[in-house]
């Protein structure tokens, strides 16, 4: 990919931050305050009463003694196939629209002082890793995880209109990554982020730390909320098919070639995203296969009768937010072989942030 393609990306990426603003009672970004895992972490790291939206619901210091179905922690690892975590609704039949700066942690594995995917739930996931970044792809029962029968979802970022975040005080660690040197006993704070959940799909992309801002900012975008998994994190991930492999750079969202020329697509404010290209999964290869069984264990059973009925490959949703616009997440051309679904756009929500700051300031 040209230099200027990739110049061009960063620099949208920049303007899109820049349009934000931050809250006066709170101005400082989600993706400045760092924290040492595990003793430098606070209670809360967003505790702002004052705030335009308030501060967080939950809480950031988590261990045995927060460890149940009921937790609040909003402090989340992704590490590997068997060891990761997704934001989703603390509450029954909520949609992420809603609740998007209220989401917790549920995780794959005991420890973490979060709640539980119940056994079963994770019904796929493709790990790909990367010299940038490592991404997860899958497919989930998502009303385990207190997601609405139909909910196709949203974007969770670190960033967002007022740049605290969506959740607030949401803090993500990985041990994953090759700059920790195979340290499973030493996390890195994970500054850039980015996820999708809806449609019984999920896709969440943590980029390594030691890489430069601009990396960082290109293969964990923010700003392509409504085209969702398909788009954002191309991916071959099938349901009941758990594997992990080595793969390629992604192309970042946004960059396509066309007769020649690398062009860049810009997700409208208004009306419905339409990307004029397809999206290229990047190659992979040392993939490595598990069984389900093998890696999920010690889970709660699941509750109430299943609703998943995804197929083929994953690909997830847009963003969230309280407006009433949606599209396809996943892309407006879902194909057989990503995992894909649905989302609400957050430019509603955005503009309200964004109005009410101006108002109170």
């Amino acid at each position: 990919m040209p230099g200027f393609a990739l110049s061009t990306l960063f620099a949208v990426a920049i303007a899109s931050k820049a349009f934000a603003q931050p809250d006066p009672a709170d101005p400082t970004p989600l993706t400045e305050k760092t924290y040492a895992y595990p003793t430098g972490i606070p209670y809360q790291v967003d505790y702002v009463t004052n705030a335009i939206r308030g501060p967080q619901v939950g809480y950031n210091i988590c261990n045995s003694t927060t460890q149940n179905q009921q937790s609040m922690c909003q402090t989340l690892m992704v590490n590997h196939i068997d060891d990761f975590c997704l934001w989703a609704p603390p509450s029954p039949n909520s949609t992420i629209g809603d609740t998007e700066q209220e989401e917790v942690a549920w995780c794959s594995k005991n420890g973490w002082g979060t709640r539980l995917i119940p056994a079963g739930v994770l019904q796929g996931v493709q790990v790909l890793k990367t010299s940038k970044y490592i991404q997860f792809a899958g497919f989930i029962d998502q009303t385990q995880v207190n997601m609405a029968v139909g909910d196709y979802g949203g974007e969770l970022d670190p960033h967002g209109a007022d740049l605290r975040g969506n959740p607030l005080g949401g803090l993500v660690y990985s041990n994953a990554f090759p700059s920790n040197n195979g340290n499973n006993n030493s996390f890195q704070q994970v500054m850039d982020w980015n996820s999708f959940i809806g449609g019984n799909q999920f896709c969440f992309t943590i980029c390594d730390p030691s890489t430069s801002s601009s990396d960082q900012s290109m293969y964990c975008q923010n700003t392509y909320d409504e085209i969702g998994c398909t788009y954002n994190m191309p991916n071959n991930a099938k349901n009941g098919t758990f594997e992990v492999c080595d793969a390629d750079l992604k192309t970042p969202v946004g960059l396509y070639v066309t007769n020649g020329a690398t062009m860049t697509y810009t997700q409208p404010y208004t009306g419905v995203a339409s990307p004029p290209y397809t999206p290229i999964v990047p190659s992979s290869s040392n993939c490595v296969t598990y069984h389900s069984t093998d890696l999920y264990t010690n889970l709660p059973s699941p509750t109430g009768a299943s609703s998943a009925t995804s197929t083929g490959s994953s690909g997830s949703s847009g963003s969230s937010g309280s407006s009433t616009k949606s599209s396809s997440a996943a892309g407006s051309t879902p194909t057989s072989n990503s995992a894909v679904a649905i989302g609400v756009s957050s430019v509603a929500g955005i503009l309200g942030t964004l109005f009410a700051m101006a108002f109170l300031s």
